[in-house]
């Protein structure tokens, strides 16, 4: 709960300035603090720091309320800018497929926004496939997205 303001301060940014997220508006601190609670032990929100401060976020997240897909989480990963490039997002998803595994999770699913190479990369390295594409299903700044799925099976 401490790192909130600076997982907070780091996603804002990404929804400022990024397709990573197809959030439009910066979230409050109390939208947050919801988000945040929402986790658990099998919904982990790690964060990545150096020289002690916040440099980069990861979480997993229900896919679903629906019970059936109670095996199946979602991928996020944010790294602040000035951080990317340096390897803490593999750090992030590497940590975070070996918590899925930990908690009996059978699924992790990754939503990434059309022309993010970089993050496509990331997932290919660590076992993640193409399972299809949304074409067109977001628009921000003004130009619309397709998103890719990946997913990768822990079992």
């Amino acid at each position: 709960m401490d790192d909130l303001p600076a997982i907070t301060e780091i996603y804002n940014d990404a929804i400022r300035k990024t397709v990573a997220t197809f959030d439009t508006e910066p979230k409050s601190h109390e939208e947050q603090k919801l988000w945040f609670d929402a986790h658990g032990t099998n919904y982990p929100i790690i964060v990545a720091d150096t020289d002690g401060a916040v440099v980069g976020w990861a979480s997993l997240s229900h896919y679903s309320d629906r019970c059936a897909y109670s095996e199946t989480a979602e991928v996020s990963v944010y790294v602040a800018e000035p951080h990317r490039g340096k390897g803490i997002g593999r750090q992030l998803l590497q940590e975070l497929v070996e918590r899925g595994k930990e908690t009996a999770l059978h699924v992790l699913i990754a939503r990434i926004a059309g022309g993010n190479e970089v993050s496509i990369h990331l997932f290919e390295a660590y076992g993640f496939t193409h399972v299809g594409i949304l074409r067109e299903v977001g628009r921000k700044f003004g130009k619309l997205i397709d998103v890719y799925i990946m997913q990768k099976l822990l079992n």
